[in-house]
């Protein structure tokens, strides 16, 4: 059985706007975050919610089947007992990490008083390629 999943702006895309498109694919307060995660080694349900401590276990979810339904990330379920079930960016996912960079970088250069992470998600050390 295959769940449905409910957008609020899923073809929200006045005048064919490719800023539209983009936030409705990444958009929101945790997707940005969850595609850094994943893409720096965090790429289990059970990271990614202990990380994210503010996110609830149902947004979680909600997120992740509207990027995976997005072709941003695929869910790999490994038969295991008991199962064990990774996420892994797609390469039309990775077309989107020039974006996450340049939030990242933005952010470093005019966050006030930006605090030291207080979790991995933000560790720029993983993985991330490099951004000028």
């Amino acid at each position: 059985m295959e769940k449905m999943v409910v957008r609020k702006n899923k073809d929200f895309a006045p005048g064919n706007c490719p800023v539209a498109y983009t936030m409705n694919i990444i958009g929101g307060k945790w997707k940005p975050s969850i595609i850094h995660m994943i893409r720096t080694d965090s790429n289990r349900y059970s990271l990614l919610l202990k990380n994210i401590k503010e996110i609830s276990k149902q947004t979680l979810t909600n997120q992740l089947r509207e990027l995976e339904a997005d072709g941003i990330l695929e869910r790999i379920i490994y038969p295991e007992i008991p199962p064990r079930v990774e996420y892994k960016i797609t390469p039309f996912g990775t077309s989107l990490f020039p974006v996450i960079d340049s939030m990242y970088q933005w952010a470093k250069m005019n966050m006030p008083n930006m605090p030291v992470a207080k979790s991995d998600y933000c560790n720029e050390d993983k993985n991330l390629s490099a951004v000028a």
